[in-house]
């Protein structure tokens, strides 16, 4: 897993290794220990998926504490 940091403070780019052959590909999209090794003690409890059809755009809940929640995008 290779961790790029952004101008954006807090915005880190999380990208997986990739293990392709003939037959297609492998990749471990969350792994608890490197990422706690990588960005620190982030409690990471859901994760969502969704699929848009070509012309939706979708965005994110922007929230404030004590409600507040990290965001991690795929």
């Amino acid at each position: 897993m290779e961790i790029i940091r952004t101008e954006i403070e807090g915005l880190l780019i999380i990208k997986p290794k990739v293990f392709g052959d003939m037959r297609g590909y492998f990749f471990n999209s969350y792994n608890e220990k490197k990422f706690r090794e990588a960005v620190g003690d982030i409690s990471f409890v859901q994760d969502n998926e969704s699929k848009s059809h070509k012309g939706v755009i979708r965005g994110l809940h922007f929230q404030l504490p004590p409600h507040a929640q990290a965001k991690l995008i795929t």
